[in-house]
């Protein structure tokens, strides 16, 4: 007779072999950022916080990456349900060219003008310093992530989520390693500093790239056909992409611009600020990317299922994912509060830095519940099944109408304490799960939408 916690059946072995590869895949990618701070808090406060703030340059380009990379994996997930490689294959090279875009993009823009975009974060001549120095080493790295992440898309959406993982936790480290080697100059290598983790970064990347290539020439794995990529994938399928990624692309980035607005506010109210809200939403982000990672297990499993057209299986597996992202959302904001002292102890801050930041991370450690409830559902159940447009409404309504006005105000115009307007800026994920739930429980998102 089973119990009710049968880890045997084959809710909880998808969550083994599928969720948890892609959740200790996004936790492996947030620790480079933590690595950067850590080794670079090391040598100089400066340092620390100009990597952090030229780091959301990277973390406007993964909205688009992953807004993109999604729209591919929603399509990708429900036609590898049904077993139509053939469609896949026909729909990668759109998500490819759109990222070569941008990535180039970015790349130009971080190799050539770098000082411009230091400057929309922060108008601190030595941040602005050493954040151009970190952005003109790293560049390369942007087209190069821009392909890869393609390839781990494919990967992890057709059978293959332990491969994209183990891919992506190697490169990372290697990146850590190279990090300590070229920041420090270990092994004969010369202390390049904020130079060192820039490069460290790119060496990483070319290694990812060439990996998950070579993983999918094998026999049997869908492939990216670059012969196609200026290539028409049908008008049907051409419509498909774009109906079901242009709103996964716009709440990313309405997410992601509102979450960049957070660190240019935070950087305009003094260094020690800076300092202290860098620390913390590495911390946050760290923790975060297992919750971000179960989402984006969570659309696969339940996206494959709608593909098999399981649509009452898929409902319960919403039901269930659900509860579990509220259990796993308590216990990390636990973890959060746990490492604290920890993270008091490594970091190396002025003594007001300090104080804002243990602040910081005790709101980090509510933040994370709601963050891990609404990821599983907005960025999960409801793209599975092709309902893509709701979280963009929400984003839009929460955080421009509500979280980031009233953010501004109280930090240019109310001239309110640091810590009340870090507060502030951490209330959109609560705000937003009575609609949230509303909408869940009209089950729009179950629907098989291959053709």
């Amino acid at each position: 007779m089973k119990t009710r916690m049968n880890f045997k059946d084959e809710f909880y072995q998808k969550l083994k072999l599928l969720v948890l590869p892609i959740a200790i895949q996004n936790f492996m990618l947030a620790l480079v950022s933590a690595t950067d701070a850590i080794m670079l808090g090391w040598i100089d406060q400066t340092s620390l916080s100009a990597v952090s703030l030229a780091g959301q340059v990277q973390f406007v380009l993964s909205l688009f990456i992953s807004g993109i990379a999604a729209g591919a994996g929603i399509m990708a997930a429900q036609y590898w349900g049904k077993r139509d490689a053939a469609s896949i294959e026909k729909v990668i090279p759109i998500a490819l060219r759109t990222n070569l875009l941008f990535s180039g993009l970015f790349t130009i823009l971080a190799g050539f003008c770098p000082e411009m975009l230091m400057r929309i974060f922060t108008n601190d001549a030595a941040l602005v310093a050493s954040g151009s120095q970190y952005l003109r080493a790293v560049a390369l790295s942007y087209v190069l992530c821009g392909i890869s992440q393609v390839y781990l898309i494919l990967l992890k959406n057709t059978g293959h989520a332990a491969v994209s993982s183990r891919i992506s936790s190697t490169a990372v480290v290697l990146n850590i390693i190279l990090n300590a080697i070229l920041i420090y100059g270990l092994c004969g290598a010369p202390a390049l500093g904020i130079r060192g983790a820039a490069y460290a970064t790119v060496a990483a990347r070319v290694v990812e790239l060439i990996w998950a290539y070579l993983e999918t020439k094998k026999p049997e794995r869908v492939r990216i056909l670059w012969n196609r990529l200026f290539s028409s994938a049908g008008k049907i399928l051409s419509e498909d992409f774009w109906r079901y990624t242009l709103p996964v692309l716009a709440a990313s980035l309405v997410w992601g611009i509102a979450y960049v607005l957070y660190s240019v506010i935070m950087g305009h109210m003094g260094s020690d600020a800076t300092a202290a809200n860098s620390i913390a939403s590495i911390v946050r982000t760290i923790i975060a990317s297992l919750c971000w990672g179960i989402a984006a297990g969570v659309s696969i499993i339940i996206g494959q299922t709608l593909g098999q057209n399981k649509l009452e299986e898929a409902k319960k597996m919403g039901g269930k994912f659900v509860r579990l992202s509220i259990w796993i959302g308590a216990a990390s904001g636990l973890v959060i509060l746990l490492l604290i002292p920890l993270v008091l102890r490594v970091i190396t801050l002025t003594p007001q830095a300090m104080y804002y930041l243990k602040f910081m991370l005790c709101m980090a450690a509510y933040y994370i519940i709601g963050n891990s409830l609404n990821s599983t559902i907005i960025s999960g159940i409801f793209p599975a099944g092709g309902d893509t447009k709701f979280g963009m409404i929400c984003d839009v309504v929460t955080l421009w109408c509500f979280v980031v006005p009233l953010g501004m105000l109280a930090a240019f115009v109310w001239h309110a304490p640091v810590l009340l307007v870090a507060f502030i800026l951490t209330l959109d994920e609560f705000v937003k799960i009575p609609a949230v739930y509303i909408h869940y429980v009209k089950y729009k998102w179950v629907k098989n939408i291959t053709r």
